[in-house]
């Protein structure tokens, strides 16, 4: 639990992004298509959050995923449904942060 905690408030390990990535991670981003078609990470799948529920089951549960949306709040929504239904996911926060750590 204190781990948890820790991680919770930023004092946990940092996660690499990269590293994930070269791993053959997924970059899912959980915007709107409109939001999307404005501006994306090269590469990502959009699948928008309130289709997460009904369409997740074209994504891979071998590879880790890796959510991002504008800020951080719809991503990390989405790790959570993701992590209910046995997938390997972790919060990118916003897609342009996001975009520099990869």
């Amino acid at each position: 639990m204190f781990n948890t905690l820790k991680q919770l408030f930023g004092f946990g390990p940092k996660l690499d992004y990269a590293q994930l990535v070269k791993e053959g991670a997924i970059i899912l981003d959980v915007r709107t298509k409109g939001e999307f078609q404005q501006g994306h990470i090269k590469g990502a799948q959009n699948m928008p959050l309130n289709n997460l529920s009904t369409e997740a089951s074209k994504l891979s549960k071998t590879k880790t995923i890796i959510t991002c949306c504008a800020s951080g709040m719809r991503s990390a929504q989405a790790k959570k449904v993701l992590t209910a239904n046995g997938f390997t996911a972790v919060n990118g926060g916003g897609w342009s942060s996001l975009q520099g750590k990869i």
